[in-house]
């Protein structure tokens, strides 16, 4: 495929892509975009300044403005949620370049196109010393292997890579090609971000200004709030409203609360169940519950479910959290996180979720220790550090003459053989003698089980010294 003739224009792209000239031409001239393209589209901003709710990236001398400006681009990475400015940052790059720019979604355009454009691009990079630079929108959307056909050219800078991406780059982004762009995060708008950009769709004559759209700043407002940050969204309501609402006697068309409220329906649940918001989503229940803010937890709980979350992996954390921030504190917590993934499991949705609401409620509220989670902890640290020491003789069962002949046994005293339940009898290998990796909380129940086990190794050190209470007569040794 040629995609770059001999008078070093660009010529046409594979599928998916765009042509653009030899110099501006990525990007359609100013007021370009025909009346029957969406609203969003036609009010694309012509200039970094006029791009709404992201000065920390493109404000004055923010890096990537000098970079863009100067015509230095780099290879990069647009990361943010829908509608925040990333297909419009790129255009502006491509506007504003004097690189060949070509433009590609991941959804359209197929492995082989891609290497066929790059081939190419490094050909007219070697011949006529040019850039080319490659703009691939949804870029999450090639798999590692995929992204790796970029590494040479991007390493050779044969091209420079502008991806895009509304997933964490940590997550889909091949770390090779990560390590070889700059990320740019892109925040959500802000709702009074959102009223500025409707504010200034009704008075564009690009946007809606002949529709003669009467909408007040608290009914622009609500249906920022209803975007979930999400420009395009917010822009696509608008003009369904503008369109469908009939004009009154004075050629005025009203829009209220009550007609966004029904083009809306329900503001949009940004979820992922495999990417980083489900992990974002999960660590904020979490840390709820073991903040105690049960308001917090059921409000996260609730956005997991409603965004069609595994209502079982929800359960299954909760189960985790009763063990590893409750504990003995409350060891009723076990209990009630299990009968909640019962329950759901026997109801399912809608109703179920009302168990792990429950559930959630009780979680926060409990007492909280972490005193068995750090227990383990260190246990395993004593593991992998190599304290793997044999079972002392006393505490091992002899059931042949051989194992007894050995030893084995010898020196057990049965605990039920005394009033005080418990006896001088070791049993951590001699290396770890003494060690305490169980220290409960003086909270809840835990603190009951500290007073216990305090009393109790009383008793044993004492018993070991020699000055042992009387044992009892009628138990049964073992």
């Amino acid at each position: 495929m040629n995609l770059f003739g001999d008078d070093r224009e660009a010529a046409d792209p594979p599928r998916g892509g765009t042509k653009h000239g030899d110099r501006r031409g990525a990007a359609p001239p100013p007021g370009g975009e025909p009346r029957s393209a969406p609203l969003a589209e036609r009010l694309r901003p012509e200039s970094l300044d006029a791009i709404v709710g992201q000065d920390d990236l493109i404000g004055a001398d923010r890096p990537l403005r000098r970079a863009i400006e100067q015509d230095q681009v780099h290879s990069m990475i647009l990361w943010g949620p829908p509608g925040s400015g990333k297909t419009t940052i790129a255009r502006l790059i491509a506007r504003l370049t004097r690189a060949q720019f070509l433009a590609f979604s991941a959804v359209l355009v197929g492995i082989k196109e891609v290497r066929d454009v790059m081939s190419a691009a490094d050909r007219y990079q070697r011949s006529a010393g040019r850039r080319t630079i490659f703009f691939l929108d949804e870029i999450h959307r090639f798999n590692r292997a995929q992204q790796d056909a970029f590494l040479p050219y991007v390493e050779r800078g044969a091209i420079i890579l502008i991806g895009a991406t509304t997933e964490n780059p940590s997550f889909e982004v091949n770390a090779a090609l990560l390590s070889r762009c700059t990320v740019y995060a892109l925040r959500p708008l802000e709702d009074t971000d959102i009223v500025a950009i409707l504010g200034r769709a009704l008075a564009d004559p690009r946007g809606l200004a002949d529709r003669r759209v009467a909408a007040d700043g608290d009914d622009l407002l609500y249906l920022a709030s209803l975007s979930g940050g999400d420009a395009r969204r917010a822009l696509n309501v608008l003009e369904t409203l503008a369109i469908t609402t009939p004009a009154g006697p004075d050629g005025r068309r009203p829009i209220d609360r009550q007609a966004i409220a029904r083009a809306v329906q329900r503001a949009p649940l940004l979820y992922d169940k495999a990417a980083e918001e489900h992990y974002n989503l999960i660590s904020a229940l979490h840390k709820s519950l073991r903040n105690s803010d049960a308001d917090a937890a059921l409000y996260w709980l609730a956005r997991m479910l409603e965004s069609g979350e595994d209502p079982l992996f929800v359960a299954r954390r909760m189960v985790r959290f009763a063990s590893e921030d409750i504990g003995n504190a409350d060891p009723q917590a076990l209990a009630v996180a299990l009968a909640a993934k019962d329950a759901f499991h026997f109801l399912g949705m809608p109703e179920g979720a009302l168990a792990l609401a429950q559930a959630a409620a009780y979680l926060a509220a409990a007492p909280k220790s972490n005193a068995v989670y750090a227990a383990y902890g260190k246990i395993q640290c004593d593991l992998k550090t190599g304290q793997v020491d044999p079972v002392p003789l006393a505490i091992r069962n002899a059931p042949t003459r051989l194992m007894a002949a050995l030893g084995y046994g010898q020196g057990y005293e049965y605990a039920h053989d005394f009033e005080e339940g418990t006896s001088g009898l070791e049993c951590l290998p001699e290396r770890l003698r003494g060690r305490r990796y169980y220290d409960p909380r003086p909270v809840g129940y835990e603190k009951v089980i500290a007073d216990r086990l305090k009393d109790l190794a009383e008793m044993r050190r004492r018993m070991r010294e020699g000055r042992r209470p009387g044992a009892a007569q009628d138990g049964v040794k073992r």
